[in-house]
């Protein structure tokens, strides 16, 4: 029986991306509605309470993220309309080709172009998260189921569930990438130290690495980040971050922990991994877990090369409840439709 809740907004099946633009090539997306119902389905068979998520305001989004790009994420879908991309050439997603990267502006100032099509790489920072008419629509129900979940923690539960998406965690200060928008956990984290936490750890057991959560918190100790993921150096997405020389900046020093290991890892090295993540955690003396839930690393997955069964999941639960702290779980990654909500419910079990 699963005994905790699990927070959950229709609002965030809005988003359909569709597609993704992979090297140019448009394939199909994975990132879809589905996972939300099949999470959703899930956890209520197996004993979940749903709760609906509640609107909140904008104080520990805006702490995480730039205003910037809330504002692009909220308008730039209906610029591109009114701009006639729809119709000519035809494309009814937001779709960046160019980038204000520092090979190209090599240290001037990033300005927002006058040209919609242009404005679209100002805060994206690739082809595959493409930006439909009800993208902000469903990544602000995330935040808010996010924030939902926290508040149930605050208010005196062990646990709480997220049913987040789009996911979070790959979003920055100021950039989105990687299916993500908008970073749940972060936000999570952030509403728990408004509540109250002196110390929040940020455990990530998605299968890719969180840089967006990694960048939001590298100069900071008071929210600890540490993450158990496919090695970015054997050509895995996020490619640039996730090694595991990157451990933190100025008051943050020492406070991110990265774990990369190898393709084909199984349950044996997996663990090991999370374990070695968990002790670090708990060195800083966490008042509450934010848990990015992803699972895709298990085999069968389509987005990553990891071996992890479902009593490896269970066993991940299991060594997060052991740390004996409050946890908010957010979704994030795990796109294997078939397996999603039973490997999900194995993590929960055990929290």
């Amino acid at each position: 029986m699963l005994e905790l809740p699990a927070v959950w907004s229709p609002e965030c099946l809005t988003h359909a991306p569709e597609a993704e633009i992979w090297v140019g090539v448009r394939t199909p997306g994975t990132e879809v509605p589905q996972r939300a119902t099949v999470l959703r389905d899930a956890v209520a068979a197996a004993g979940a309470r749903l709760v609906a998520a509640t609107r909140h305001p904008d104080d520990a989004l805006r702490a995480v993220h730039d205003a910037g790009l809330l504002g692009h994420l909220a308008s730039v879908h209906d610029d591109w309309v009114a701009a006639g991309f729809d119709k000519d050439p035809g494309q009814d997603r937001v779709v960046p080709y160019v980038f204000p990267t520092p090979a190209m502006l090599d240290g001037l100032p990033a300005r927002d172009p006058a040209a919609v099509h242009a404005r679209a790489g100002r805060y994206c920072y690739d082809t595959m998260t493409l930006v439909g008419p009800g993208t902000w629509t469903a990544a602000r129900a995330a935040v808010d189921a996010a924030l939902t979940a926290a508040d149930l923690v605050a208010a005196g539960g062990r646990a709480a569930y997220a049913i987040c998406r789009p996911p979070g965690h790959h979003a920055t200060p100021a950039g989105y990438g990687g299916s993500c928008y908008l970073n749940n956990a972060a936000v999570a984290a952030q509403a728990l130290r408004f509540s109250g936490a002196a110390r929040v750890a940020v455990i990530d057991i998605d299968a890719h690495h969180g840089n967006g959560t990694q960048a939001i918190f590298y100069e900071r100790g008071d929210v600890t980040y540490g993450s158990v993921h496919v090695d970015p150096g054997a050509g895995w997405f996020p490619h640039y971050a996730g090694f595991a020389d990157e451990t933190g900046r100025g008051a943050g020093a020492g406070a991110n922990r990265n774990v990369p290991i190898p393709p084909g890892t199984g349950d044996a090295g997996w663990l090991e991994a999370v374990t070695e993540v968990c002790v670090a955690a708990a060195a800083h003396r966490p008042e509450a877990v934010v848990l990015s839930l992803g699972v895709d690393a298990a085999a069968g997955d389509p987005e990553s090369p990891l071996l992890v069964t479902r009593e490896g999941y269970a066993a991940t639960g299991a060594l997060i409840r052991d740390l004996g702290v409050p946890v908010v779980a957010v979704h994030e990654g795990g796109y294997h439709l078939p397996t999603l909500g039973d490997l999900t419910v194995a993590v929960l079990s055990a929290l």
